[in-house]
C-alpha cells in the first residue's frame, strides 16, 4: 500500500482493544432505537450523491448551485411519478385481465358441463394412469377444490389484493412527511457537498487518488447503473421467454401477460439472491392454473434465465459494482431487513457499496499502533547466569 500524502488516523492500543468493539455495540444500539432517523438520512444521502454530478454539470454552465439542485429535484421527481405510473397502470390492468382469466378457467363450464380446470384435472389423471402411476390419485381431491371455487371468488381476492394495494399506497401519502423531510435533508445536503468536499480534501487530501465524496459517487453510480442493467436484461428475458411460450401454445396465454410478468421480474432483480426465486412465482402459479404441464415449460425457462444471470450477466455487470463477499452481502440484507423491512433490504445494498468506498479511502490513513514496543515480537529475558556469576545449568534440547 502507497503512503498517503496527507496526515493518517493513529489508532491507539486501548481503542482497537476497547474503544472499536464498544462502538460497533453502540452504533448497533442506536441503529435499533433511531431506524427510522437513519433510514431517512441514509435514503436522503443516497438521493445526495446521485444527482450531484448532475448538479455539478449544471453548474459547468453557470448556473448557481441553488438553481441547479431545485432544476435536477424538479426533474428527479417528474422521473419518478412517470415511471410509477407508468408501470402502476400496466401492472393493475394486466392484473385484472388475468384475474378474469383464472376466474372463467375454474367457474365456466363448456356444453358437456365442465370447466376448463375439470377438464385439466382429468388429463392430467388420465397422464398419471397411462404411464403407470395410478398410485397418484389427484382427480377427486382437485375437483372438489375446484367445484367449490364459486364464481367471482377469484375475483373477490384480487379485488382484496387490489384494495390492500390501494391501502399501501395511501399510506403512502400518509407518510407524506417522511417524503418531505427526505427531499429536504437530500437538498440541504446537496447545497453543502462543496463544503463537504473542500472540508474532506483539506483534512485528508487524496493525493493521487479521488477524493472521497467522488469515491462515494462513482459507488453508487456503479451500482446503480449495474442494477438498472441486471434488470433490465433479467426481465427482458423473461417477457420475451414468456411472449414466446405463450405464442407458440406451450403456456396458453402467456403472451398476453408477458409484460407484466417482465416487469415483476425486473423489480424483484432489485432483491439478490431472493429476488429471482421470487419472480418465478406469479408465472408458475399462471401456468399452473391454465395447464399444470404448462409449468414445466415456466420452470425450464427461468432456470435458463437464471443459469444464464449467475454465469453471464453477473459477473460481467455486478462484479465491479459491490466487490463484497456473498456473505457479507447476505448480512448487509439480513441487517437491513431486521431494522427496517423491506425497505431496509432495498436500501442496504447501495449503502453497502458506499461504506466500501468509504473504508477503502480511510484505510489508505489508518496506521494501528503495534502491540510491542520496536514492531518486533516481543520476547522474553531468560538470565543465563546463576547467582555467582557461574553460567546456570540451562537444560538443552534433546
Amino acid at each position: 500500500m502507497s503512503e498517503p500524502s496527507g496526515p493518517t488516523i493513529r489508532v491507539p492500543r486501548w481503542i482497537q482493544l476497547v474503544g472499536l468493539p464498544v462502538g460497533l455495540l453502540i452504533v448497533w444500539m442506536l441503529a435499533g432505537i433511531l431506524g427510522h432517523v437513519i433510514f431517512l438520512f441514509l435514503v436522503a444521502a443516497v438521493i445526495a450523491f446521485l444527482l450531484n454530478p448532475l448538479v455539478r454539470d449544471l453548474q459547468k454552465l453557470r448556473l448557481p448551485r441553488g438553481l441547479a439542485v431545485a432544476l435536477v429535484f424538479l426533474l428527479f421527481a417528474t422521473a419518478v411519478a412517470v415511471v410509477a405510473l407508468a408501470l402502476g397502470s400496466v401492472v393493475v390492468n394486466h392484473t385484472r385481465s388475468a384475474t378474469t382469466r383464472i376466474d372463467d378457467y375454474v367457474t365456466v363450464a363448456n356444453a358437456a358441463g365442465k370447466t376448463g380446470a375439470a377438464r385439466d384435472i382429468d388429463r392430467l389423471q388420465h397422464w398419471l394412469d397411462t404411464h403407470r402411476l395410478q398410485r397418484i390419485q389427484i382427480q377427486k381431491q382437485a375437483t372438489h377444490w375446484a367445484n367449490n371455487v364459486g364464481a367471482g371468488e377469484i375475483s373477490k381476492y384480487t379485488q382484496d389484493v387490489l384494495s390492500f394495494a390501494q391501502g399501501a399506497a395511501f399510506s403512502i401519502v400518509v407518510t407524506l412527511f417522511d417524503l418531505i423531510l427526505i427531499v429536504v435533508i437530500s437538498v440541504y445536503m446537496l447545497l453543502d457537498m462543496e463544503r463537504l468536499e473542500r472540508l474532506t480534501d483539506r483534512r485528508f487530501p487524496p493525493g493521487d487518488g479521488l477524493p472521497l465524496t467522488l469515491r462515494i459517487e462513482k459507488a453508487l453510480a456503479g451500482y446503480v447503473r449495474g442494477q438498472l442493467i441486471l434488470s433490465t436484461v433479467i426481465g427482458l428475458s423473461a417477457g420475451i421467454g414468456m411472449w414466446i411460450l405463450g405464442r407458440t401454445g406451450l403456456v396458453p396465454g402467456a403472451d398476453r401477460y408477458a409484460l407484466l410478468f417482465g416487469v415483476w421480474t425486473a423489480v424483484m432483480e432489485v432483491i439478490p439472491y431472493i429476488g429471482p426465486w421470487l419472480s418465478a412465482v406469479p408465472p408458475a402459479i399462471y401456468a399452473l392454473v391454465v395447464d399444470p404441464v404448462s409449468a414445466l415449460w415456466v420452470l425450464a425457462l427461468f432456470v435458463f434465465i437464471y443459469q444464464v444471470e449467475g454465469h453471464i450477466v453477473v459477473p460481467n455487470v455486478m462484479a465491479q459494482a459491490l466487490r463484497l463477499h456473498p456473505l457479507v452481502v447476505i448480512f448487509g440484507l439480513l441487517a437491513g431487513g431486521e431494522l427496517y423491512g423491506i425497505a431496509g433490504v432495498l436500501l442496504a445494498l447501495p449503502t453497502m457499496a458506499a461504506a466500501r468506498a468509504i473504508w477503502e479511502f480511510f484505510a489508505e490513513r489508518l496506521r494501528l499502533d503495534p502491540w510491542d514496543e520496536d514492531g518486533a515480537p516481543p520476547g522474553v529475558d531468560v538470565d543465563l547466569e546463576g547467582p555467582r556469576g557461574s553460567p546456570a545449568d540451562v537444560p538443552l534440547p534433546r
